[in-house]
């Protein structure tokens, strides 16, 4: 099944119309025609059946013929990122993260940042990308970047994990902290790790500190791992 992503479709519409880009590509790149299926999501959870009444290069339109909705998932992952030096990096990351199955990012600046400024608009695109390949109908929330300092004074449901690399202070596996169903908030710092005051913060502030395992591992790696992580403990039985 291939799916495609209109955010603007509800429940109760009976129609759909793509947009300029979605139309020239299933006209023209998939060479769809009228009366072929197709099938959608708004990422709110929704997936949509629909049947193509118009396939013009510019201008396709279906009819929806039924929808059905997914049930959330049993836990909540958010997952607080230091943006890497390179932006392409973090994109990995968040395609990564998106086909795995997340449901909040947040950019986090940090101390030792040296990337401060974030392509807000681009990642929104590679979030989309990966969220049509891997088929899943909820789109993660991916917020503005804010301050290291501001992210801690934010309210956070579940459990909040701090991932550093600071062999003084004494830290649990990851895989070993989580729990199946339990939703989670986890700090991944930025190349050069948390500053000692950050993670002194964090602590004061009830974040348990946490290792992702033996390996150093890059920003976006160890978001990944921490990631996977998450949703293989949330597939047990």
């Amino acid at each position: 099944m291939q799916l495609f992503f209109q955010p603007e479709v509800s429940e109760n519409d009976k129609e759909v119309r793509f947009s300029k880009e979605e139309s020239r590509h299933i006209v023209k790149v998939l060479r769809k025609r009228e009366g072929d299926r197709l099938h959608l999501t708004n990422g709110k959870g929704w997936i949509f059946e629909t049947e193509i009444t118009l396939a013009e290069a510019n201008n396709c339109s279906a009819r929806i013929l039924q929808s059905e909705k997914e049930a959330p998932p049993a836990y909540h992952l958010h997952l607080a990122v230091a943006p890497t030096k390179m932006n392409d990096r973090y994109e990995w990351f968040l395609e990564k993260a998106t086909e795995i199955g997340i449901q909040e990012i947040t950019p986090v600046i940090c101390d030792h940042s040296e990337r401060k400024v974030v392509k807000h608009e681009r990642f929104q695109r590679v979030i989309q990308s990966a969220l049509k390949q891997s088929l899943h109908t909820r789109f993660p929330v991916l917020h503005e970047p804010v301050s290291f300092k501001e992210f801690l004074e934010k309210e956070h449901s579940g459990a909040k994990f701090i991932a550093h690399c600071e062999d003084s202070q004494p830290r649990k596996l990851l895989s070993k902290s989580l729990k199946n169903g339990i939703s989670a908030t986890i700090l991944i710092g930025p190349e050069g790790d948390f500053s000692e005051e950050e993670i002194s913060s964090a602590l004061k502030a009830g974040w348990q500190p946490v290792s992702l395992g033996n390996s150093r591992l890059r920003t976006e790696t160890a978001a990944v791992v921490a990631c996977h992580t998450a949703a293989l403990i949330n597939e047990e039985e």
